[in-house]
C-alpha cells in the first residue's frame, strides 16, 4: 500500500511512515461515524469493529506486524494476571511487565537507531502501558472494601471481570490505539453501552429518531480542521522556527535578547505538532461517542471529554501549575491516580518520595533520550520555584478570603501578564531537551541561550530560600493577608489557593485530586520526533 502514500510524502518532504499515520488518523472519523451506526445492543459488534480497525492498521497500512503481536502479549498477560492473581501485589505486577516491556523497546530503539521517520511498537505501547496498568489498579480497586477507596477509585472500580473480547476492544479502541487518547475500562463500557445518554435530561434532549446528543459532529469536525490547521503551521513554518536554530552559527553571531526573542517564535510552532496529533484523535474519539460531558445552558451538549490538550491555556499560561495541568492530561491522570497515589503508604499523605518515584516513572515512560531527563530535572526545579513565587507575591496582589468585596491591588494586572510572558519563556526553555532530545545539543543550546531559565529559576529558589520567603512573610502578616497553614481550611476557597477564575494556587491544602501538580511532565503520546521535518 505505500505506493498510496508515496506522492504525497514526496510532495510535502515528509517520510512514508509519517503520511500513513496523518492518514490512519484522518480515516478514523469516517470509521467513528459507522462505528456509532453499530446498535449499543450489540456491544459484540463494536468491540470487534475495533479490533478490526487496529488489524487494518497495524497490517495492511503501517506494516508494523511484530508491533501488534508485541502489544497482543502484553494485553494476554495483563488479563490472566490481573484475573487470576488476587493479592495485593497483582497491580504492581502487571506495572512491571508492560512497563519493563516498553523499555526494552525504548532501550532497542536507541540500539538500532531508528530514525524519526519510522513508526514502530513504542508510540503505541506507551499509550497501551496507561491503559493496562489502570486497569490492573481498577481491578484491584473492585476486590476492596469500599469505605478504603477515594471517589476516583469508587468511581472507577471493576467488580465484575470482563470478557476476553470485551478487554480486547478496551485495548485496540481504534481512534486511540495509535496515539491516544487513553482511557480507562469503565469509561469504555460506558462508550460501548452508550450509559452516559441514557440520563432522562440528556435523552429529553436528544432528537427524536436519534441516539445521541446533537452538536456531536460538529464538535469532531472542528477539531479535526483544527488539528489541520496546527499540522499546516508546523509544515509551513517547522523548517524556519524550531528549537534546533540555537545549534546554528549564524543564531550566536545574534545579540543575547535578540536569541532569546527568536527563540520564543519556536516554541509555539514546536508545540503545534503536538497539537495537531492529539486534536485530530479527539475528534475521532467524540464522533465515537466518547467525551460526552453533559448538556449546557439552553441544552447545549459538551463534548470535552476526550481532550489532551488546552492550546490557549498552554501558549498563554497565567502561571506554570495552570500550564502544567492543560498540558497532556490524560497522562497526568495515569501519573496520579496509578503512581503517585499508589506509591504513598497507607493512611500518609503524599511526599517528596512519592513525587520522586512519579518523575522517575514518567521518565522512563518517555524513553532513555537524555534531553528527556533535562527537561523532567529543570521542570522539578521550575514547580518548586513557581509555588514560592505564587505563595510569596500573589496574596499581596488579590483581596484576601476575608474581605471579599475589596479590590485587587493596582498591580494585580502587571503580576498576571508578567506570569503570563515568564511561564511562557521558562517552558520554551526547558521544553526544548524533550525535543532536540541529545544531552550535548541541549546543553549547548541552553548556553546560547545564556542559561536564562537556570538563572531565573535556581536565582529564585535561592532568594526564597536565603530569606525571601521569611521576608514576604512577614509582610503578608503585617498586611493581614497570611494565607493560613498547609491543611488548615479558610474561608471562600482561600484553602485551596482559588482565584477567582478557580485556579490553584496550590500552596495552602495538602495534595490530593484537585491541586496536584505533576512533576514535570512534558510528555506525549506519540514518539515526540516523529513530526519533525
Amino acid at each position: 500500500m505505500d505506493a498510496l502514500f508515496l506522492p504525497l510524502a514526496n510532495a510535502v518532504g515528509a517520510s512514508v511512515d509519517q503520511i500513513k499515520l496523518i492518514t490512519c488518523l484522518l480515516v478514523a472519523y469516517p470509521l467513528g461515524s459507522l462505528f456509532v451506526r453499530v446498535p449499543a445492543s450489540q456491544p459484540a459488534l463494536r468491540h470487534l469493529f475495533s479490533i478490526c480497525v487496529a488489524l487494518l492498521y497495524f497490517f495492511p497500512v503501517l506494516k508494523i506486524y511484530s508491533a501488534f503481536f508485541q502489544l497482543l502479549a502484553s494485553i494476554l498477560a495483563t488479563y490472566f494476571i490481573a484475573k487470576y492473581d488476587k493479592s495485593a501485589k497483582m497491580p504492581w505486577i502487571v506495572f512491571v511487565i508492560v512497563m519493563g516491556h516498553l523499555t526494552v523497546n525504548h532501550v532497542i530503539r536507541a540500539i538500532y537507531g531508528f530514525s524519526y521517520e519510522t513508526m514502530e511498537v513504542t508510540g503505541p505501547q506507551m499509550v497501551l502501558t496507561m491503559k493496562l496498568t489502570t486497569f490492573a489498579w481498577n481491578v484491584y480497586d473492585g476486590r476492596r472494601k469500599t469505605e478504603e477507596l477515594d471517589k476516583w477509585q469508587l468511581s472507577k472500580r471493576i467488580t465484575q471481570y470482563p470478557s476476553l473480547l470485551e478487554f480486547l476492544g478496551y485495548s485496540f479502541y481504534f481512534p486511540g490505539i495509535l496515539v491516544g487518547p487513553y482511557l480507562d475500562y469503565p469509561e469504555y463500557m460506558d462508550l460501548i453501552n452508550e450509559t452516559m445518554f441514557k440520563d432522562a435530561n440528556v435523552k429529553a434532549a436528544i432528537k427524536s429518531g436519534r441516539r445521541l446528543p446533537p452538536g456531536r459532529k460538529r464538535a469532531a469536525y472542528t477539531k479535526m480542521f483544527m488539528g489541520l490547521f496546527y499540522l499546516a503551521a508546523f509544515v509551513l513554518l517547522g523548517g524556519k522556527y524550531n528549537f534546533s536554530v540555537a545549534l546554528n552559527s549564524k543564531f550566536m553571531q545574534m545579540p543575547l535578547w535578540k536569541r532569546i526573542a527568536v527563540f520564543q517564535l519556536s516554541g509555539p510552532i514546536e508545540r503545534a505538532k503536538y497539537y495537531a496529533i492529539w486534536t485530530l484523535t479527539e475528534g475521532a474519539s467524540i464522533l465515537t461517542g466518547l467525551g460526552f460531558t453533559g448538556l449546557g445552558e439552553h441544552g447545549v451538549a459538551h463534548w470535552d471529554g476526550a481532550a489532551n490538550v488546552k492550546v490557549w491555556t498552554i501558549e498563554f499560561p497565567p502561571n506554570f501549575k495552570v500550564l502544567l495541568d492543560s498540558w497532556n492530561m490524560k497522562t497526568n491522570i495515569w501519573l496520579r491516580e496509578c503512581v503517585y497515589k499508589r506509591v504513598t503508604p497507607k493512611g500518609k499523605k503524599p511526599g517528596n518520595m512519592s513525587s520522586m518515584i512519579t518523575f522517575f516513572t514518567s521518565a522512563f515512560w518517555h524513553g532513555i533520550a537524555g534531553g528527556y531527563y533535562l527537561t523532567f530535572l529543570m521542570g522539578g526545579f521550575i514547580t518548586a520555584a513557581a509555588r514560592q513565587a505564587r505563595a510569596n507575591f500573589r496574596p499581596l496582589l488579590v483581596a484576601p478570603a476575608s474581605k471579599p468585596n475589596a479590590p485587587n491591588s493596582a498591580f494585580k494586572p502587571i503580576y498576571d501578564l508578567g506570569g503570563i510572558v515568564l511561564s511562557a519563556m521558562i517552558l520554551n526553555y526547558s521544553a526544548s531537551p524533550f525535543i532536540i532530545l541529545s544531552a550535548k545539543d541541549s546543553v549547548t543550546t541552553w548556553k546560547a541561550l545564556g542559561w536564562y531559565g537556570h538563572i531565573i529559576v535556581m536565582g529564585s529558589l535561592v532568594f526564597f530560600y536565603a530569606g525571601g520567603t521569611k521576608f514576604f512573610r512577614n509582610l503578608q502578616k503585617k498586611m493581614g493577608v497570611l494565607p493560613p497553614p498547609r491543611g488548615k481550611p479558610a474561608a471562600s476557597g482561600a484553602a485551596s489557593g482559588a482565584d477567582s477564575n478557580g485556579n490553584s494556587s496550590g500552596t495552602s491544602t495538602p495534595i490530593g485530586e484537585k491541586n496536584f501538580v505533576m512533576p514535570p511532565s512534558v510528555d506525549t503520546f506519540v514518539r515526540p520526533e516523529q513530526f519533525q521535518k
